[in-house]
């Protein structure tokens, strides 16, 4: 049952966790026998296999007036509506083309039917499903209603036909049990809860001595302590509380590095960081240079380091978020066998926390007591393997590739049918 799939987004490039995702479910796709397609605003993917489309990036020039109109105001000018019915045919177009070009059979839209970033590119998905009803798996990550920012709008006309649609054809796929129950009472959409993964069942290989080589270009000694923030630098990932921390561990060996950069929503948050830093004596290390996508194996053009480089520098991790859809840093850290410092954001609480990992939890606030546990994980090496074994244990049962090789083979099975003879539980 060989298909060709198409991932569209506004962006599949870098590593943002929607990329990374997608990203994954190529690598799985790709191992049940199907081949993968991308289009997307900006792309980093094997240029023979996708489509660049710029006006479908969410920072086109023409998209960001868009916004700028809609969002924070409660009436949009005809102009604005005009602009977003032209931009969305011209997009149509292309994603038609995409469709013709390389025979897709099913696509899977990456979050662009799901937040607003790019109102026309969703609007353009959701009107060729309807005509066309090409079967499509809608992968959700953050809906529109989990942002303040996009509470007031001129567009909610918009909003309700297509993030996402509810119209015949769309299997829906979200990555948390809140999601899961906000979507349906919204939208009537029923849904599956398909959480982030990581390939459990083929560890990472690390080696000591690229592990100092890296070490040594990012500056640091032997002795160093590298706390690692493994996280894009925005306010809700409450990087501050990983300041806090080093600062009360009040050591010098003890050094925090900023794997990703800034941009996605501005540099003030990023500026404050470092005066923060300063300001407490915290030595705070910004890598400032692109990552690449780890889990993207079909480009050649891409940037030296990856996360696989970064993880094993670290001695500790922090993930201090505030909120997060799921949560790819942590589950990152626990692939990667390092302690971790986690804010219990409610997903957490909710989704992950009930499966019994062994972490250093925080409630919105960084205490003594907690910094205590930081300073016993790290003061002893029998409790810090004990720690980071078990947490690989049970990630590997609740969030390993074949968690959702299980679930792609139902989906496919629900669209396609099923060939005679096929496994239908485990998938080749």
């Amino acid at each position: 049952m060989k298909k060709n799939i198409g991932f569209i987004s506004t962006r599949f490039a870098g590593t943002d966790g929607v990329t990374l995702e997608a990203s994954k479910w190529a690598q799985v796709l790709r191992a049940m026998g199907h081949n993968c397609y991308w289009l997307a605003g900006q792309l980093d993917k094997d240029g023979t296999k996708s489509m660049l489309v710029p006006e479908a990036f969410f920072q086109d020039t023409k998209n960001q007036w868009i916004n700028s109109c809609v969002f924070g105001n409660k009436r949009r000018d005809h102009t604005v509506t005009d602009a977003i019915h032209e931009m969305k045919g011209f997009i149509k177009e292309r994603i038609r083309e995409f469709i013709r070009k390389f025979s897709i059979d099913l696509i899977v839209p990456e979050n662009a039917l799901t937040i607003p970033m790019h109102i026309p590119l969703g609007m353009a998905i959701t009107e060729i499903i309807a005509e066309t009803q090409i079967p499509t798996i809608a992968h959700h990550h953050d809906f529109y209603w989990e942002r303040p920012r996009f509470s007031v709008n001129a567009v909610s006309d918009c909003l309700r036909m297509a993030f996402p649609p509810n119209i015949p054809g769309v299997e829906h796929v979200v990555i948390n049990s809140a999601a899961q129950e906000e979507l349906a009472l919204r939208t009537g959409c029923s849904s599956i809860v398909i959480p982030n993964i990581l390939d459990f069942e083929n560890p990472p290989k690390t080696s000591l001595s690229s592990r100092f080589a890296i070490r040594n270009e990012l500056g640091l000694e032997d002795d160093d302590i590298v706390f690692l923030q493994p996280t894009r630098i925005v306010q809700r990932k409450g990087i501050e509380h990983a300041i806090d921390l080093v600062r009360e561990l009040d050591d010098p060996r003890c050094k925090l590095l900023i794997s990703h950069e800034a941009g996605d929503e501005g540099f003030e948050y990023a500026d404050w960081l470092r005066q923060t830093a300063r300001e407490s004596g915290v030595d705070l290390r910004l890598l400032n240079t692109r990552m690449r996508d780890p889990w993207n194996d079909a480009c050649i053009e891409q940037p030296a380091r990856s996360l696989l480089d970064i993880y094993p520098c670290a001695d500790f991790v922090t993930y201090p978020s505030l909120y997060e859809g799921f949560g790819n840093a942590f589950l990152e850290a626990v692939y990667f066998n390092k302690p971790v410092l986690i804010n219990r954001y409610a997903i957490f609480v909710r989704d992950i926390e009930p499966k019994g990992f062994d972490l250093i939890a925080m409630d919105g606030f960084l205490n003594g007591k907690t910094v205590g546990k930081v300073k016993e994980v790290l003061n002893s090496p029998q409790r810090m393997r004990r720690m980071v074994e078990h947490n690989f244990k049970i990630a590997s049962r609740h969030y390993s590739y074949a968690v959702l090789r299980r679930w792609l083979n139902t989906l496919m099975v629900n669209f396609f049918g099923a060939e005679s003879g096929e496994n239908l539980h485990e998938p080749s």
